[in-house]
Formats: C-alpha cells, sequence, structure tokens
C-alpha cells in the first residue's frame, strides 16, 4: 500500500481526504506507486503510440492429463490410453480427445507443443513458479510473473492496469509455496489489478475499481468537478519530485475510478446476452468474455486461473479418489466449461480482427502419469506434457515436438519452461535479452541465458 504525507491537504465531497485517498490501498492495487511511475518515466516506458500486442495467459490449475486430451495414444494398453477416443479436427494433421468437439473446429487456429517437460518436484507450487515466470524459485528470489515484467518494461496503455488476473490469485495448491503470479523482486508496485470476483454471478462488480454503488450520478458528476479542483491544486501544490509524483499517481488513480472506459470494460451487461451464453455462463466462461473486453480496451496481459484450488473443487487434478475426480468425471464436469470458454474466446478474437495481435496459451505446471491409478485417475507427472497457443503471430494448425509411445517422455524436441516463456515473450514483441533490476539491484535476465523461443511456433 502506497503511503504519503504532505503538507497539502484536499477534501472530496464524500469526506475523503487526498490523503486519506492515498492511503486506503486504492494505488497499491493499481500497481501505481511514485516509484513505479518514476521508473517508467525515467526508462521512457510510460505507454504510448501504437502498441497493440496482448497476451491472454489461461492457467490450467490442476494439470490436465495429455493422454486423455490432446496427446492421445489410441495404440497403447487400456491401461494406458484410458476411455476415451481421438476425434478429427479441422486440420488433418491433428486429432485431439473426443471431450473436447469445439475445439476440433478450430484446430487450424492453435498449434500444440506436446514435449514440455521440467525436472522440479512433481508438485503443484513449483511448476506453477516455473511456468509463469520461467525459473524455479530459489535462494528466497521470486522472479516476477510474465505479466508483472511487461508492465514494468512497457508500462500501461490508458487509465486501465496493464496486467489483470481472473477471477482471482491461486489459492492451496498443497505445496505451501508461492506460485509466481504477482511482481517477485520488482515490488507490490506490479502486482497484476486482481479481480477477486466471480464474474458469471448476477451481482458481479469489480472491487477498488469502480465507484461505490451508493454514488448516484450527481454526486459523480461532483467527483469530476473535484478533479478539475484537484488538477489545478497539483501545480501549486508542493515544488518537490515526489510531491508532483504523488500529484500524477493520484491523477491518474482518480481517472481510474471515475473512468468510463474503465466501467465499461469490466461491465459485462455491455455484452448481448447471446454472446455471455456463446462463452458460457460459468465462472470461467465469463472471465474469458472478461479477458476480450478489457484486451479490446487496452489491457495488456490478463491471466486466467481455470481453477482457484485442487481441493475445493472438481479440477484437471484427476487422482481418481475423493475429494478429487476420476478421469471420467473430468469428462463430465471440467471439459464442457472448458470446451465451450476457450473455443468462444478463439473465435470471438478472430472475428473482431485481434487474434493476429492477441497470443492465447494454454500453460499447466505439468501433465499426468501415462498409467492410470488404482483409483481411475492419473497422479502428478512433470517428465512430459503438452500445452498449446493461438495468435499473437502463432501459426495455427502445427504440432511442435513428440511424446513417446505412452506420453511419458519426450521423444523429439523436448521444451523446458523457460523456452514457454520466452515464446510469450517473443510475442509480445519484447527483447528477451533485456533485463530487470533483481535483488540488489543486479541485473537480472528476463529468461535464462541462451533460452531461445520455440521459433518453430511463428
Amino acid at each position: 500500500m502506497l503511503k504519503v504525507t504532505g503538507n497539502g491537504s484536499i477534501t472530496t465531497c464524500d469526506g475523503i481526504t487526498r490523503r486519506d485517498f492515498l492511503q486506503i490501498g486504492t494505488l497499491g492495487a493499481l500497481g501505481l506507486t511514485m516509484a513505479n511511475f518514476a521508473a517508467l518515466q525515467a526508462k521512457g516506458n510510460v505507454a504510448k503510440g501504437n502498441d497493440e500486442k496482448a497476451c491472454i495467459m489461461i492457467f490450467n490449475l490442476g494439470a490436465p492429463s495429455q493422454i486423455d486430451t490432446w496427446d492421445m495414444k489410441p495404440n497403447a494398453p487400456s491401461e494406458i490410453r484410458g476411455p476415451f477416443k481421438p476425434i478429427r479436427t479441422n486440420n488433418p494433421d491433428i486429432q485431439i480427445s473426443e471431450i473436447f468437439p469445439l475445439h476440433a473446429k478450430l484446430a487450424d487456429k492453435f498449434s500444440l507443443v506436446r514435449s514440455c517437460y521440467h525436472t522440479a518436484a512433481a508438485v503443484h507450487d513449483t511448476g506453477h513458479q516455473m511456468m509463469q515466470t520461467g525459473r524455479l524459485f530459489t535462494g528466497g528470489i521470486n522472479t516476477p510473473h510474465v505479466g508483472c515484467a511487461l508492465e514494468f518494461l512497457k508500462g500501461r496503455r490508458n487509465e486501465l492496469p496493464a496486467h489483470v488476473l481472473l477471477p482471482e490469485p491461486m489459492g492451496a495448491t498443497g505445496g505451501g509455496m508461492p506460485h509466481g503470479q504477482d511482481g517477485g523482486f520488482l515490488g507490490k508496485a506490479y502486482d497484476p489489478f486482481t479481480l477477486n470476483a466471480d464474474p458469471s454471478k448476477k451481482d458481479f462488480k469489480v472491487p477498488d475499481l469502480l465507484p461505490p454503488t451508493e454514488i448516484g450520478e450527481a454526486r459523480l458528476q461532483r467527483r469530476r468537478e473535484l478533479r478539475e479542483v484537484v488538477d489545478d491544486a497539483v501545480k501549486n501544490f508542493e515544488a518537490s519530485q515526489n510531491a508532483q509524483l504523488m500529484d500524477t499517481n493520484f491523477a491518474s488513480a482518480y481517472r481510474l475510478m471515475t473512468s468510463t472506459k474503465a466501467r465499461e470494460a469490466f461491465d459485462l451487461t455491455k455484452e448481448p446476452l447471446k454472446v455471455r451464453e456463446r462463452y458460457g455462463m460459468t465462472r470461467f466462461g465469463q472471465s474469458c468474455l472478461l479477458a476480450r473486453r478489457l484486451v479490446e480496451a487496452g489491457v495488456r496481459f490478463v491471466t486466467i486461473n481455470t481453477f482457484i484450488t485442487v481441493f475445493d473443487e472438481i479440477t484437471w487434478d484427476i487422482h481418481g479418489s475423493k475429494p478429487f475426480t476420476s478421469i471420467a468425471g473430468m469428462k463430465d464436469i471440467v471439459a464442457p466449461m472448458y470446451d465451450q470458454g476457450y473455443s468462444a474466446l478463439i473465435e470471438d478474437l478472430h472475428q473482431r480482427g485481434m487474434l493476429d495481435n492477441t497470443m492465447v496459451c494454454n500453460l499447466a505446471e505439468f501433465g499426468r502419469t501415462p498409467k492410470i491409478n488404482p483409483a481411475g485417475g492419473r497422479d502428478h507427472w512433470p517428465q512430459c506434457w503438452t500445452m498449446y497457443f493461438a495468435g499473437g503471430g502463432v501459426k495455427g494448425g502445427r504440432i511442435v515436438g513428440k511424446s513417446d509411445e505412452i506420453g511419458a517422455y519426450p521423444a523429439e524436441r523436448p521444451v523446458s519452461p523457460s523456452e514457454i516463456v520466452a515464446t510469450i515473450y517473443h510475442s509480445l514483441g519484447l527483447d528477451i535479452t533485456s533485463h530487470l533490476p533483481g535483488p540488489q539491484g543486479r541485473p537480472f535476465s528476463l529468461v535464462d541465458y541462451g533460452t531461445q523461443p520455440i521459433k518453430e511456433l511463428f
């Protein structure tokens, strides 16, 4: 939370002083601090120009089984191949599981990477760290989420945050470690704006961004008039550089809270009911629709957690025994809402002419064991799994890498987490040789030295 003190005092029509406004946490929620803004100004990274590249990261918390989804092994023994059959897609080179019939209609839009792996412990948290930051956290150094690093390097385009996390941050997944969904060593100023709400609920609203519901239009107009007073007061408030930055931050935060563009970007009621239903009236489906609206409004990066935890709901974590689900449960509960939400997002971005400039990447922390366990599920398996990409310069309908005959290990072109993250940076137009100011001010490379994007995708 940013806390600013000074000699000046301005009181709003609601009885809130200028200083109170800065201290209630709004600026912290928006990731906008004096140090943040000063750093961006110094580096010339305050957003400007026609930089339209964006990314929507769908993180499939819980980890889908590669063999039951996008890398099927129909000729393997039954205890390997599982209960599902492969189906044809609109791309003759790609077959996927029958549980994704809507994916099958747009396989020409996405490309699969079937040889992902990592060598860390087979726990959810380590995979979350590596797949979202490119590194395993060691030595007390937490590296920033790729969307947070993007905000540091390029700033925001307008009054909206540069990075939004939907619908809320990852919760407990068993390891008790950080998940890699924040600014890490860059500091909380670069944490994403977090929704912390279910956009599928009828009473959905965005906390800490929109004006309180009790503020009517008349009072809202008075606030707009007050902003003019604040802008005038800024000119004569204090002469110091810090005070000037404080004024800039106050004005930026105030513009966000009263911004028509911000309100409309988060307002799903602006969408026709038919569009909302196409995405599915589920938490994931409406998060996908909200992600499209946010990118359309100028947000650079949106992270969608398909699930929040592996404990309180049925997820991709198909161990079989309770409280988890079996492979069949994945088909009945998880796959339909996921298939609907993702396919609607890709179709919508394509129809609106946004897909070429918006990467949609579908990631997970690891895969699942090739052999079905006695409970009818599959367990954690970081040795090989599939992820996929669409838009943002990615050529659709391609397959990169290959797993062995039972989907246990990469047989061709193994792909590491750092290569995945480098691919996202590349799509966003960032130089992967760039550095961030790491702990104690030491330069910290975006990705491990020598790491390259997955060039076969482009």
